[in-house]
């Protein structure tokens, strides 16, 4: 392998680690505020490439169909959970929650979604279709399941994963499809090194959100109370931080940033329905190097998988992801050598 050769795979990996570095980030928030292993994150990545792919197409997305089932069946559950309680009066501000917050951009999509509007208005339009989802599938799964094991909510997230597969063939069809690039410049950085100005926009990207995420938790409310939170549960309670509303806010985050990266990952890569699982499982192989704890070593992480993906596939392309699955053997040793075992619901402080 020539330096010019090593340099490209390079470059090629550290933009494929930017995608993963987003999803690891959401991986991390999600499991650090509710302990869950938010496993179809991936899976609203997918969905927000296939959502842009619709727009640029002249089509409605299925998303559309997605988010206002999940919203009904939200404003159902919160609805009849509010009546058990004696609590009716509550009940317009959950529909305005659940229901005509998500539907907002489902009626936008459906009316405007066929007409040809601007790349930046598919792109703002299909993040807003997006976003909810999170928030919505906390709501409607996870929220009842909040105080079950880490194993128990383990589950439940993979079966989840598994439904929105079978929802994303119902809503998005079989084919894949790939969105024009965002930026269609190239650069010559001398040497061979040619890169192209999506890859450049995906690394903008990455630093960016990473710096409005060390950002968000120093000096917002909202951030220090998410810290709160992951680090003690019973505490934040005690002091008047609802972990349900916290909770809530970091599936919010975790959407946004699945959007962002599906967004970014649709020109470089064709993205079907089930195409959401391998992205959040190599963010998962980052996130457990950084402990699923620790945001800088998880950034750390996803980089890595990301070059190390790229010189597999140079090596061998049917092994690539061998490769990058198996540095879950040595890391996972290492940690249970270097941490002490504690029990399921033992606190970490967040290395933000």
């Amino acid at each position: 392998m020539s330096f010019d050769i090593a340099l490209i795979l390079g470059v090629d990996g550290i933009a494929n680690g930017a995608i993963y570095l987003l999803a690891g980030l959401g991986l991390v928030l999600i499991f650090s505020v509710t302990r869950v292993v938010f496993v179809p994150f991936g899976d609203i990545a997918a969905f927000a490439a296939l959502t842009l792919a619709a727009f640029q197409i002249g089509q409605v997305p299925g998303t559309v169909y997605l988010v206002a089932v999940l919203a009904l069946l939200a404003c159902l559950m919160e609805s009849a959970t509010l009546l058990m309680r004696g609590e009716g009066r509550a009940i317009p501000r959950t529909l305005l929650l659940f229901g005509l917050l998500p539907l907002i951009p489902c009626a936008l999509a459906y009316g405007f979604g066929a007409a040809p509007l601007p790349e930046p208005a598919r792109i703002a339009l299909a993040l807003a279709l997006v976003l909810p989802i999170g928030p919505l599938l906390d709501r409607i799964v996870f929220r009842k399941v909040a105080d079950a094991s880490t194993l128990v909510l383990l589950i439940v997230a993979l079966a989840l994963h598994f439904a929105l597969t079978g929802l994303g063939l119902i809503f998005f069809g079989p084919e894949g499809f790939r969105t024009t690039p965002l930026v269609d410049a190239v650069f010559d950085l001398g040497g061979g090194l040619v890169v192209t100005g999506q890859v450049l926009l995906m690394l903008l990207m990455a630093a960016l959100l990473s710096l409005f995420f060390f950002l968000f938790f120093e000096r917002s409310i909202t951030g220090k109370a998410l810290r709160a939170t992951a680090v003690n549960r019973v505490g934040a309670r005690l002091v008047g931080i609802r972990p349900e509303r916290t909770g809530a806010t970091a599936y919010l985050i975790a959407s946004g940033l699945a959007g962002v990266a599906g967004i970014l990952i649709g020109p470089i890569t064709t993205i079907s329905y089930d195409s959401g699982f391998i992205i959040g499982l190599k963010a998962f192989v980052g996130a457990i190097i950084g402990g699923l704890v620790s945001y800088p070593m998880t950034a750390f992480g996803a980089l890595f998988v990301g070059v190390l993906e790229s010189f597999a596939s140079f090596f061998s392309s049917s092994l690539k992801e061998v490769v990058v699955f198996s540095i879950l053997i040595p890391v996972l040793m290492w940690r249970s050598l270097r941490l002490a075992h504690g029990g399921d619901d033992e606190a970490e402080v967040i290395d933000a």
